[in-house]
């Protein structure tokens, strides 16, 4: 066992952190939370926000250091984020290099780690400019083209040279799909990547909820007996797609119905939407659900989909599987990976059903396939189920990320 004297220490630098969530923040929760306190502690880097927030804090197996102007509880999901947030954002580099530095003269880290390639690798950049020997660690999640992260900040047309050096600057690079795989190799980085996916923790989801919630959650969305609800979980922008499932649920019997999770910047639009189309009434907004309650909302659903436009990976269809519903989705990002349709993929066991993006008919006909097709149902669930348990459950990753990664670096 290691002790204090030989016990490793990463920093992480990542623009956002607990209680502000996302794929990524879960993600290194999930992983740094399975990795031995007596072999590796992590420290962490991120704004704060909201001036409710402790400076440090200790959050599992990490200790996070949290810095930027704050405001009031803010609501950073929104376009309209307070211009303190974004201004934090855009000194983030040169703060967290500042305060990397006082911290690495305390703990002197024996490699650093970036989350994704945003303003926080460019504090992790500064940082391996000024301490060459130490390993700098960069991971990808963003499941944007290159195209289109150019064009969501033309300033990247500017500072493109230094944009590059994100990449190029890191010994390793960690990949959440083999789309984002390509990514980086077409940027010009030559040096070792592990391609290891986000994951869900399989023994959460693949629980049954108890009578009593499931009970509760029906009455409350006003599910009935031969209702078919399908179900997504994302933030509510249009790129997830979920304007073209409200437009699918015209083209299907009255009996189908729409849940939603989640928050974000386009709800009104797509309520909008879903009266125009017709279906305001068998649309449901559950609104914010938190990452821990969302099994029940699985549990409580018939079809999981998301016909998304952009996806680095999509951890939500893991947990669909884990779950035990069947998934529409779209062939996008690093969805490939793991979803495997029958006609698509005809030499492996089906996962799942593919539709095709901007599409509500094809979604459509997907959906009801799986309604038609109770052995396809039974086949797509334990199929999926099997490949989670076996491949995309959060211990698994951790131990990849240690030895693919932690233990080779440092």
């Amino acid at each position: 066992m290691a002790n204090e004297h030989n016990k490793k220490r990463i920093l992480i630098f990542s623009l956002t952190y607990h209680p502000f969530i996302g794929g990524a923040e879960i993600a290194i929760k999930e992983i740094t939370d399975r990795i031995s306190a007596s072999e590796y502690e992590f420290d962490m880097i991120t704004l704060r926000f909201d001036k409710n927030l402790p400076e440090v804090e200790r959050i599992g197996n990490v200790t996070v250091h949290r810095i930027g102007m704050t405001t009031d509880s803010p609501n950073i999901s929104d376009r309209r984020i307070p211009f303190t947030a974004r201004l934090s954002k855009i000194l983030f580099p040169f703060f967290s290099f500042l305060k990397a530095r006082s911290l690495h003269k305390q703990n002197a880290y024996s490699a650093i780690w970036a989350m994704m390639a945003n303003h926080a690798a460019f504090g992790a950049l500064l940082f391996k400019y000024a301490n060459p020997l130490v390993p700098y660690f960069l991971e990808l999640q963003d499941g944007n083209t290159l195209r289109q992260v150019k064009a969501r900040q033309p300033i990247l047309f500017l500072l493109w040279p230094f944009y590059k050096r994100l990449y190029l600057k890191a010994d390793f690079i960690k990949a959440i799909s083999h789309f984002i795989e390509k990514l980086a190799r077409n940027i010009g980085f030559l040096g070792p990547i592990a391609v290891i996916p986000n994951a869900v923790d399989f023994a959460r989801f693949s629980l049954p909820v108890s009578k009593e919630m499931e009970v509760e959650l029906k009455s409350k969305f006003g599910k009935k007996l031969g209702d078919i609800f399908l179900f997504t979980a994302s933030r509510l922008v249009l790129s997830r797609g979920v304007e073209d499932i409200i437009r699918a649920l015209a083209l299907l019997p009255p009996h189908v119905k729409l849940l939603v999770a989640g928050s974000g910047e386009d709800r009104e639009k797509l309520e909008k939407i879903a009266k125009v189309s017709g279906v305001a009434n068998r649309v449901i907004f559950a609104g914010q659900v938190a990452h821990a309650n969302l099994p029940a909302y699985y549990k409580i659903s018939d079809i999981f989909v998301r016909p998304s436009l952009i996806e680095g990976f999509g951890s939500s269809f893991v947990e669909a599987f884990a779950a035990g519903i069947p998934v529409v989705a779209t062939p996008v990002g690093g969805i490939p990976d793991f979803l495997f349709d029958p006609e698509r993929n005809p030499n492996k066991p089906a996962t799942g059903l593919f539709c095709e993006p901007r599409n509500p008919e094809s979604i459509a006909r997907a959906v009801a396939r799986y309604m038609k097709e109770p052995a396809l149902v039974a086949e797509v669930v334990q199929n999926a189920k099997a490949l989670v348990e076996r491949k995309y459950d959060w211990s698994t990753i951790a131990i990849n990320v240690k030895t693919k990664i932690f233990d080779v670096i440092v």
